[in-house]
């Protein structure tokens, strides 16, 4: 994505975008033709909003 996310602001602003995002592509699938590539696809942006919060807790410790 570019530079680094170092302070508060910045890391808050980057989960926010990511968030965003996730909700774009939940929104644009339809329930009726979702497969199970669909689903992993959310399941991996899931778990890397959860990587990137880890990230972000540790380096204020």
């Amino acid at each position: 994505m570019g530079k680094a996310v170092d302070d508060k602001n910045s890391q808050v602003d980057y989960l926010k975008q990511r968030l965003n995002l996730f909700v774009d592509v939940l929104d644009s699938i339809d329930p009726e033709q979702a497969d199970v590539e669909d689903i992993d696809r959310l399941i991996s942006m899931i778990d890397d909003i959860e990587t990137k919060c880890e990230q972000f807790k540790k380096s204020e410790e």
